[in-house]
């Protein structure tokens, strides 16, 4: 899952992405406003975590900007000020969450999970589908009842394919959600791993669509 984070405090950013890079997102981190602004418009993100006092555009215009595109990705807000009008303010110009520093990275990354499930129409905190279950707390998933094992890469394949049931996702989106800025990717990488799932799932789980993409059908 990619995620955008845009924090110009060089000690923090560089803890959030580390530790979100372990929790097994694709981070791309930017510390100016302006850039977000500009990188938001050319890329695609599943998740976006956004701090307020940026350079040359502060992130309440960002996240104005963002919304009057019609994007509707989720933002989680980082903010030193706990003041509620700026909070009612943020969350009438298209926030989802706020946290308040100092905050701990256990935190961050549940309430990323519950805007990733909100966002995706998964009220509960599992995502399960023909015999799959996939805890994304945990970042564990059974079969038929019976744990699996699985790569990062092909975990984070699974779990955003099960997020989007029923819609045909391209190779090129899943590897722009897989990969950060600045990492190599093998031409068949996408393939290998979801003929890999093929074998530790059910054989038929993934669908291929020909020139198209990757589909997990509904029921």
């Amino acid at each position: 899952m990619r995620l955008l984070l845009i924090e110009d405090d060089a000690i923090l950013g560089d803890g959030l992405k580390a530790g979100l890079t372990l929790e097994g997102y694709a981070v791309d981190w930017l510390t100016d406003g302006a850039q977000a602004d500009e990188a938001l418009k050319l890329n695609h993100y599943d998740l976006i975590v956004l701090d307020l006092n940026l350079p040359r555009m502060d992130g309440m215009s960002v996240l104005k900007n963002l919304r009057r595109r019609k994007d509707s990705t989720p933002v989680l807000v980082l903010t030193a000020r706990d003041g509620v009008a700026e909070r009612v303010a943020g969350l009438d110009s298209g926030a989802d969450d706020f946290v308040c520093k100092p905050f701990d990275l256990a935190e961050i990354c549940a309430r990323l999970r519950a805007l990733s499930r909100r966002h995706d129409g998964h009220a509960l905190p599992l995502i399960e589908h023909r015999g799959v279950v996939i805890d994304p707390a945990a970042r564990k998933v059974h079969f038929n009842g019976q744990p699996v094992e699985l790569s990062q890469k092909e975990y984070d394949i699974l779990s955003y394919l099960m997020s989007h049931i029923g819609r045909v996702i391209s190779r090129a989106r899943l590897e722009e959600a897989l990969y950060a800025w600045g990492s190599e990717v093998e031409s068949n990488a996408v393939e290998v791993h979801i003929h890999h799932l093929r074998k530790k799932l059910d054989a038929a789980l993934i669908r291929t669509l020909r020139g198209v993409g990757y589909i997990i059908d509904q029921d």
